[in-house]
């Protein structure tokens, strides 16, 4: 799914990162844990999660997660996003909560991690 997508399909604001049509996402995954984060082993995926403070763009980055979704408008601070753009990663923010963001992203065709 082209990340212009996910960012119209939940009212999504970008803050962080550029080339936004190189960006596609084949599957997402929703968690507040970054200790389950780091348990991944996929590509090409969206993370979508509450946390928002600079250890979400570090894990983000150990991870190997190119985009992050931060849901129930949790805003992005300053150094977060500083952060991202030095690591180019791509952060957004959307008003929606974990559970409506990850329906309406898999209802449109985003897979789950599992």
């Amino acid at each position: 799914m082209k990340l212009s997508e996910i960012i119209n399909l939940t009212n999504a604001r970008l803050v962080a990162g550029k080339n936004i049509e190189s960006h596609n996402l084949t599957k997402a995954f929703s968690s507040d844990l970054m200790s389950d984060v780091l348990t991944l082993d996929e590509e090409h995926i969206l993370l979508i999660t509450g946390l928002a403070n600079v250890q979400l763009i570090r894990t983000a980055e150990m991870a190997d997660i190119e985009v992050m979704l931060l849901a129930r408008n949790k805003r992005a601070t300053k150094e977060m996003i500083d952060l991202a753009n030095e690591v180019g990663l791509v952060l957004l923010e959307t008003p929606y909560s974990i559970f409506k963001a990850s329906g309406i992203l898999y209802e449109n065709g985003l897979l789950p991690v599992y």
